[in-house]
């Protein structure tokens, strides 16, 4: 039976081909060794609350609005937490995004209420009789309280500058109804504790106006 040759061509050819393979196959190997080389382990997967949808500041947690998920331990916040029951009732005190991690940082205390949650070391909220326009003012907005007082001697005296709103409460939040509910939202500004009793004298013995502060332009 005649057996064809390989022509000195064809098997220069393959024994190229099979050096190329080794090579490339030791060249892989190597670069993978050095990519694991360079990325640290990533640990354990660990459960993380995330938040289902925005929760707007001042907004109170529920199971509704969060769920548990995973994250490699070494990519997860710190303080973040690991059970929708330990969330579950807090209150929100920072704009929280769709997918966010929950952390302690970005929720008030166990049993914390909805205003003292957002009420910062050394202030207090305080909440001011002055009738505002509907939607003219929003939380974050700065404004400065003025009262006018009668009597003898009718004057109006500036009596806190820049101070922020915390809450604007709409009269129905209020339990107001009739004429009462037409005045308009009434407001919840943070201060310091100076400032609460010049605004608790001027709410006694004045009438109280609010300016409302212009919003800086995006840099």
């Amino acid at each position: 039976m005649f057996r064809r040759k390989w022509p000195t061509v064809a098997k220069v050819y393959l024994a190229l081909s099979a050096v190329s393979a080794l090579a490339a196959f030791g060249l892989a190997r190597g670069y993978a060794h050095r990519l694991e080389a360079l990325h640290p382990a990533v640990g354990s997967s660990v459960p993380v609350v995330f938040a289902t949808g925005d929760i707007p500041r001042g907004s109170t947690i529920s199971s509704a609005t969060v769920e548990i998920g995973s994250m490699p331990s070494v990519y997860a916040p710190p303080g973040v937490f690991g059970d929708v029951d330990e969330v579950d009732g807090r209150i929100a005190v920072a704009d929280l995004a769709a997918g966010e991690p929950i952390t302690r940082t970005r929720v008030s205390a166990a049993h914390a209420g909805p205003v003292a949650a957002l009420v910062p070391p050394g202030l207090r909220a305080f909440a001011i009789g002055a009738v505002v326009p509907k939607d003219a003012v929003r939380a974050g907005d700065r404004v400065d309280v003025l009262a006018t007082y009668g009597g003898g001697h009718p004057h109006t005296e500036t009596v806190a500058i820049g101070l922020e709103v915390l809450l604007v409460l709409e009269p129905a939040a209020l339990g107001l109804d009739g004429s009462a509910a037409n005045e308009g939202p009434r407001l919840v500004l943070l201060v310091a504790p100076d400032a609460a009793e010049r605004l608790a004298y001027a709410q006694a013995f004045g009438e109280i106006t609010v300016t409302i502060e212009g919003s800086p332009a995006d840099g």
